[in-house]
């Protein structure tokens, strides 16, 4: 496993049973919708040099409400990290099964991706 790549799209692939990582971008999006898998970021906005979720300066949270608008079938949210994983008591408290999950960062070498997936597992248990 080549651990200077970010393996989120690896994690993903392997939950819906799809080869994403070699997609193209426009041909990853349909595929997670049609596996009933959104995509989402916590922030909309912030301030941060280089990729570290250290670095983040100044977050400003995505709107929720508009989120649980535009999505009223929304059961289930995982967080990739313990940086967005800070947002998932909000979500609980609306009532979703939250799953904070091992960050797909190539700086989290912490675990292996087949450990990583163990737990990304969840997301679709």
């Amino acid at each position: 496993m080549d651990h200077n790549i970010n393996q989120f799209w690896k994690l993903v692939g392997v939950l819906i049973g799809e080869n994403l990582y070699s997609l193209p971008y426009v041909e990853r999006l349909p595929l997670l919708l049609a596996h009933r898998f959104g995509l989402w970021d916590v922030l909309v906005a912030c301030e941060r040099e280089g990729s570290l979720d250290s670095a983040i300066r100044n977050p400003a949270a995505n709107d929720f409400e508009r989120l649980h608008r535009l999505c009223p079938e929304l059961e289930t949210v995982g967080f990739n990290g313990q940086t967005s994983g800070k947002f998932a008591p909000q979500f609980a408290a609306q009532g979703y099964r939250t799953v904070v999950l091992p960050s797909s960062s190539p700086a989290h070498v912490a675990l292996t991706f087949e450990q990583k997936l163990a737990v990304w597992q969840q997301l679709v248990a």
